[in-house]
């Protein structure tokens, strides 16, 4: 039996980890893409193959380089020779306040969570189109309703919901096109970690009133890889955030 082949960008570390690795416990051999990231990529790698041997590669690239994302589709369908399902997950996020945003945040922001995915889907149409296989985005529920002091990161996840809904119509019927649009998952680092006090009042706009897990997108992402009539969707797994009224 062919086992499938998964592509994950942004698969070292997170959300992108536990989506590798639910996909490799249902038996998939995965490929685990990286930019910054590598010795934890490394280490995913490691742990799978020792329990699994050959089911897992590494790939490292810089998103905001078409060379390199151009390089990381053709890297990826040499690793076994096929790509059943490819998983755009790979995001910056940070704030950029409208008056003190710069152009590299722009192009940062845009290649990472929306251009990179494009082009790459593009690239490996043919391999998913033979496999008859499907792409799945992570995109988010500020696509729909912009996050205050992040402009650039809520238009490049708009564009990446738009992106699902055509490349669904260009890419039917061979492949299927869907997205994951998380809400309250894992909290931000670094830059745009957010205090105690604003991660209660975030949870308290939010109908179930709880942070969801990484594991709660991975069964979704699992959900879509299998269901085959289901194509132009984006699910939120948001605990009903994008609900609240108030």
């Amino acid at each position: 039996m062919n086992t499938p082949v998964a592509l994950i960008t942004g698969a070292a570390r997170r959300i992108g980890a536990t989506i590798a690795h639910q996909l490799w416990l249902q038996g998939y051999r995965v490929i685990i893409h990286c930019n910054h990231s590598i010795a934890d990529a490394e280490q995913l790698v490691e742990q799978l193959n020792r329990e699994r041997a050959n089911s897992a590669k590494m790939i490292q690239a810089d998103l905001n380089s078409t060379t390199e994302v151009s390089q990381l589709a053709k890297q990826a369908q040499a690793c076994w020779g096929q790509i059943d399902l490819l998983i755009n997950n790979a995001s910056s996020f940070y704030p950029t306040p409208l008056q003190e945003s710069t152009e590299r945040q722009w192009d940062d922001l845009i290649n990472s969570n929306l251009k990179a995915a494009y082009f790459l889907s593009a690239q490996l149409a043919e391999t998913l189109r033979q496999q008859q296989g499907s792409i799945i985005n992570l995109v988010d529920i500020h696509a729909q309703r912009a996050l205050p002091g992040y402009p650039i990161y809520s238009i490049a996840k708009a564009g990446l919901q738009m992106m699902t809904i055509s490349l669904a119509k260009e890419l039917a019927p061979e492949i299927r096109v869907n997205g994951v649009a998380p809400g309250p998952i894992l909290w931000p680092e670094e830059q745009a970690a957010v205090s105690p006090e604003e991660q209660t009042a975030i949870l308290e706009k939010t109908l179930l009133k709880r942070a969801g897990t990484p594991e709660d997108i991975a069964e979704t992402v699992l959900f879509l890889a299998r269901q085959n009539f289901i194509t132009g969707q984006i699910i939120a797994v948001d605990g009903g955030k994008s609900l609240y009224s108030h």
